[in-house]
């Protein structure tokens, strides 16, 4: 989960007293005491205590009140602010408080972070999407917003004919990468999957026009297919004077609008409310538009309801307001989509591809309400593997409130979209991803490069597999196959559980820049707390992640020792190649192999590899901070003169030869070699390690980089062998 924990100290905070007070230990991680490790049924709430809409308000305000302290405490600069978002409090009293921040006033992407606190106010650990102080030359660009805009234009991929003004970018600060720099956010609009006016976001660097990021701003589901029909439901309204209005006051009074063809870029233009002077609604047919109103209110209804029954969730903020719907989107909309910036969501009525049947399944109506749960809680950046994480998020709760719906024209299954008769049949399907030709059931290096609708898979398999295990099964009527990336075989620990361990690492532990290897470490700690550290339910998560080429399984409590691998392996493409003990040395298979104390392993376009996409980027904070990169259990070999070779590029702000900031290569704990700032050069620079005197053994290899107060330097590894 992008774990660049920058506690300086521990901390401690009492948000009851609104105070914060220092803690002797340092904390890197949310350690807390876990559940029993005998739990056999899910945790009510996903460990969450329900919370009135006063009590949330007033937590939240609580937190505000402390976060100038917590901020000092978190070694955070005089520019930076923290601003609450949320605050969810676990059955035993301990706190996770969410928070967005600002530089000088400006938003900071990606510098987003959660304090985790124990019933008494000590904080157990924390998570950042940022390391650390937010450090830049200054908040004077050197672009104009018209430039921004025409650099934005050039540089949308998402959307044709793309067009913005000046109005349509923004200063802010972007800190997703290690070194934040001034950038603008930029809103294109264009000709793209979701229409004529659809929108992209484009982030540019504030100096130089180079883009920095862009993603799609309308998260939606897409395909071809036909709108799904609830049938014969009953839906809750409100009785007026003179009639009813499709108003679900026990549902945060949601509106249900017509929005009589609107255009996308302003939906709402022509909107109003449904109403009448009778309460029976639609005719089961799109020939009345009553009937995707109907479609579209159950659907809410059912997942408002699976939010509150599973997780004491109250809506999309949490905060007991309902979202309001609009129905007839634009003309052949063979989409849906949720937008943040209204709190609000649309539904398409579908095109000549699929009959023009409205695009209201429920499946649909639970994947775009989720997306407005993730906006409130990880915020996960839509492109990346982040953006594959929050597609999957959607389709995996949109999944979950098919079935905990029940409806018997629509029973629960893990096919996307599968009532909207598309060519295919469904949309995507969680049990076998890649089955539609497109999608990914297995991580690999390129994931973050692929459409999010796609990596997506990834976390959609996961999910799969730890609710359900392997093997060939028929649920909801239709044939699931529960194939996986290792030939392993085992059980799920069902889908509530798997369900209340993915809400409590998406509300507890992810940030907006968490990618795949993070979702598995929050994964992870989610079922500790739920399950136990060493309950089987945690063990069968690793097992599943590892299942779709995440990581390996944890080893086994019932034994203690680790899984056997099956009997006919498919070939681990983290197996070291030949010639070389390490395994994963051009990090290509991302982390494999790997044990790094930070995200360092990356294939972030702020730096270059040296081959490939992925690199090791160590350092570059600009502040007192230490990280480590290690491989232990590596056989150095025993004939010849072994050595270790890799590449590496030292970037600095430091002048002269004096050594401030310091990269060491250790072997079992003893240093053979440093490099420093001093190394600083303009591209990659092979070096060379003897370890004659290591020859024969097994040892643990770690790259240990130390930086001091002032000015960054930036070292890079690619291309590690041991031969």
């Amino acid at each position: 989960m992008n774990r660049k924990n920058a506690l300086a100290a521990g901390v401690a905070a009492a948000l009851a007293l609104g105070s914060v007070t220092m803690l002797a230990t340092q904390s890197t991680a949310a350690p807390r005491p876990t559940a029993a490790d005998s739990t056999s049924v899910a945790q009510p709430g996903a460990g969450f205590k329900a919370m009135t809409a006063d009590a949330r308000d007033e937590a939240i305000r609580t937190a505000g009140r402390n976060a100038p302290a917590t901020a000092r405490e978190l070694g955070l600069g005089p520019d930076e602010r923290l601003v609450a978002k949320d605050v969810l409090i676990d059955a035993d009293g301990a706190r996770h408080v969410r928070y967005d921040r600002t530089y000088r006033g400006l938003p900071v992407i990606g510098g987003d972070l959660v304090i985790h606190l124990a019933e008494d106010g000590t904080i157990t650990g924390s998570d950042l999407a940022h390391q650390g102080a937010v450090r830049i030359a200054g908040t004077t660009p050197k672009l104009t917003a018209a430039d921004a805009s025409a650099k934005a234009v050039k540089h949308a991929k998402h959307v044709k004919k793309a067009k913005a003004g000046s109005k349509d970018s923004a200063l802010v600060v972007y800190a997703v990468g290690k070194i934040p720099v001034l950038a603008y956010r930029s809103t294109v609009t264009g000709e793209g999957e979701t229409g004529p006016t659809s929108r992209e976001a484009v982030i540019v660097d504030a100096t130089s026009g180079a883009a920095l990021d862009q993603y799609e701003l309308h998260q939606s589901v897409t395909g071809t297919g036909n709108g799904v029909t609830v049938g014969q439901v009953s839906i809750e309204t409100t009785q007026t004077g003179s009639g009813y209005t499709l108003t679900d006051a026990a549902h945060g009074g949601t509106i249900v609008y017509d929005s009589y063809n609107s255009p996308q870029s302003n939906p709402r233009q022509n909107a109003r409310a449904f109403s009448k002077t009778t309460n029976s609604w639609g005719n089961g047919t799109s020939s009345s538009r009553e009937s995707a109103a109907v479609d579209a209110s159950y659907g809410l209804a059912k997942t408002w309801d699976y939010y509150k029954n599973s997780f004491n969730r109250s809506g999309i903020r949490n905060n007991g307001r309902g979202a309001p719907a609009y129905v007839h989107v634009d003309t052949g909309l063979l989409n849906a989509f949720y937008d943040d910036n209204c709190f609000c969501m649309y539904f398409g009525d579908g095109s000549s591809q699929n009959g023009n049947t409205p695009v209201t399944a429920v499946d649909v109506a639970g994947h775009e309400m989720s997306h407005g749960v993730t906006a409130a809680t990880a915020n996960l950046t839509y492109s990346g593997e982040s953006g594959g994480l929050n597609e999957a998020t959607s389709d995996i709760f949109g999944t979950m409130v098919e079935f905990s719906a029940g409806n018997t024209g629509d029973p629960g299954d893990y096919y996307i979209g599968e009532k909207l008769n598309m060519s295919g049949g469904y949309m995507r399907r969680m049990d076998n991803p890649a089955a539609d030709g497109r999608s990914l059931s297995c991580w690999n290096s390129g994931a973050g490069s692929v459409d999010v609708h796609l990596s997506s898979g990834i976390g959609n398999h996961f999910f799969y597999l730890a609710a359900e295990g392997t093997g060939a099964k028929t649920i909801g009527g239709r044939s699931h196959t529960g194939t996986n990336c290792n030939n392993d075989t085992f059980a799920g620990i069902g889908k509530d559980k798997a369900a209340a361990v993915w809400y409590r690492a998406l509300t507890t532990y992810m940030t907006s820049t968490t990618n795949y290897a993070g979702a598995r470490t929050a994964t992870l700690q989610a079922a500790a707390d739920l399950y136990g550290a060493n309950s089987q339910e945690r063990y069968l998560v690793s097992k599943a992640w590892a299942a779709v080429s995440v990581g390996t399984a944890l080893p086994d409590p019932g034994t203690g020792t680790p899984t056997p691998s099956p009997s006919t392996p498919t070939p681990s493409p983290t197996t070291p190649p030949s010639g070389n003990a390490l395994t994963n040395g051009s990090f290509e298979q991302g982390t494999s192999g790997w044990t790094q104390s930070d995200s360092i392993i990356t294939n972030s376009s702020l730096q270059a590899a040296r081959d490939g996409s992925w690199y090791a980027w160590m350092m570059g904070y600009g502040a007192d901070a230490v990280e480590s990169l290690s491989q232990s259990n590596v056989a150095v070999p025993s004939t010849g003169a072994p050595k270790l070779t890799f590449w590496l590029k030292v970037s600095t702000q430091e002048s002269g030869s004096t050594a401030y900031d310091t990269l060491k290569v250790n072997v079992n704990g003893t240093t053979l070699a440093t490099y420093s700032n001093a190394d600083a050069s303009s591209g990659y620079v092979q070096k060379t390690v003897d370890l004659s005197a290591h020859k024969g053994q097994t040892v643990k290899l770690e790259f240990a980089g130390t930086e001091d107060t002032y000015l960054s330097t930036i070292f890079l590894l690619d291309g590690i062998t041991i031969g």
